[in-house]
């Protein structure tokens, strides 16, 4: 059997931890620089707060009634699920963190008749111990546990635990879940289905295998049918690393020089680097797109993407970001106010073994690199997000002395919270 813990909520129900004036207050999270809303609360879904309503237009739409507003606060939210993923640790037979609020379980050593109550049990440890309400589903695999833990999220007989472990469950549930809601199945999939009506999971798993192989010569479509229909087919390798990794962000307000382009994708480029070592990867593309505002048709418009292969794969900040601001170099062009830009790495490999190039001669500082990295990533851990950063990520502003401020960060976040569990400066006084 598998499971599947994912917290109901994750962004709101980490801001109301510390905050329990907010229970039963319609709450909602802003995207980066406080663009619109990613995270809502059930109250804010009850009064019809819409995912993606842009921050300027809640006042508008609701005048009369008071909204918690917050920024991302992703530093919170890392540290605050971190908890949730060392309890889930302790707790299950081997387990795999899908997301910042979601992790596979797999559960071979707890017997069947037993699993519905170690769910609840799981669900009440969390809530205790960390604050934070979790929705838990079981069964035979990934996607029916999906399925269930979308169940047992919505109903409130299920107790925070639900559990597919009989057909008459998996059709019950097949039945209830829209197509478009299945795991698995894209928008652009989801719409060819529903045109051959197929408007449910249920009627997708009625169609016959080879039916599905020929028309959609798709191989995760056809394993999220044997998923549907009780098939253990979804392979835990292909869970376990991405393929790629992009970080992009619309900026505060537009950008036209080069100088404050390459701030802005040093950092998207050093989080990436970030990302490939959590995951113990490395990478041998670095791709970069920037792009205008094409909402301003006021504005001249541009768009392009670049990218460069690295000789030696790396997970290095310092390599990724320096080949990030060789490529916006090259596809940089002055006289344009840009919005956006992005940093991708591709060809994303196992940091152990490396291949490098024939002729880098270098090998001694690459491991110099290495521990670099290591050293700065236990630093920020300990002290906060962004404690050690590169030169190149910081942003500056003229001060009117002659000089310039320095900031480590450039997005606007209005309404962001403290982080009493990771900075000194934000911990709890009481009175």
């Amino acid at each position: 059997m598998y499971g599947i813990a994912d917290l109901d909520n994750c962004y709101v129900s980490c801001e109301r931890v510390f905050r329990p004036d907010l229970k039963g207050v319609p709450v909602v999270v802003l995207s980066n620089n406080d663009g619109c809303v990613v995270a809502r609360s059930n109250e804010a879904k009850a009064m019809g707060v819409k995912e993606g309503t842009p921050y300027f237009q809640l006042e508008q739409q609701f005048p009369n009634n008071k909204i918690a507003v917050f920024s991302s606060n992703y530093e919170l939210y890392g540290e605050l699920t971190g908890r949730v993923v060392s309890i889930i640790r302790s707790e299950t037979p081997a387990y795999f963190r899908y997301s910042i609020d979601e992790c596979f379980m797999y559960l071979d050593g707890i017997e069947l008749d037993q699993l519905q109550q170690w769910g609840e049990r799981l669900h009440k440890r969390v809530k205790r111990e960390v604050g934070m309400p979790i929705s838990i589903g079981l069964a035979p695999t990934k996607t029916l546990a999906k399925i269930a833990s979308k169940l047992a999220k919505k109903f409130e007989a299920y107790r925070h635990c639900c559990m597919i472990d009989t057909d008459y469950k998996r059709e019950k549930a097949l039945e209830w879940c829209p197509i478009e809601d299945v795991w698995g199945i894209g928008r652009r999939y989801a719409a060819r289905l529903q045109a051959l009506g197929c408007k449910t999971a249920l009627d997708f798993a009625k169609l016959h295998e080879s039916w599905v192989q020929v028309t959609f010569n798709n191989i995760n479509i056809v394993r999220t049918w044997r998923e549907l229909n009780g098939i253990d087919a979804v392979p835990n390798e292909q869970l376990a690393k991405k393929k790629s990794i992009c970080t992009s962000r619309s900026f505060n307000g537009m950008v036209s020089d080069i100088n404050g382009l390459k701030t802005h994708v040093a950092n998207y480029a050093a989080r990436c680097a970030e990302k490939l070592r959590q995951q113990n990867t490395v990478a041998t593309i670095v791709g970069v797109f920037l792009n205008t505002n094409h909402f301003r048709e006021d504005l001249a418009q541009y768009w392009n993407y670049q990218e460069t292969r690295l000789l030696t794969p790396s997970a290095s900040t310092i390599a990724i970001t320096k080949a990030a601001s060789d490529v916006l170099e090259q596809i940089y062009r002055p006289g344009y106010m840009y919005k956006k830009a992005g940093v991708i790495v591709m060809g994303i490999c196992p940091d152990s073994p490396i291949q490098q190039d024939l002729f880098d001669t270098n090998a001694e500082q690459f491991q110099k690199m290495k521990r670099l990295d290591e050293v700065i990533d236990r630093i920020n851990r300990l002290h906060g997000s962004e404690t050690v950063v590169l030169g190149s990520q910081q942003y500056t502003k003229p001060n009117g002395k002659g000089k310039a401020d320095v900031f480590a960060n450039a997005i606007k976040h209005d309404f962001r919270s403290k982080n009493p569990t990771t900075r000194w400066s934000d911990i709890i006084k009481l009175k």
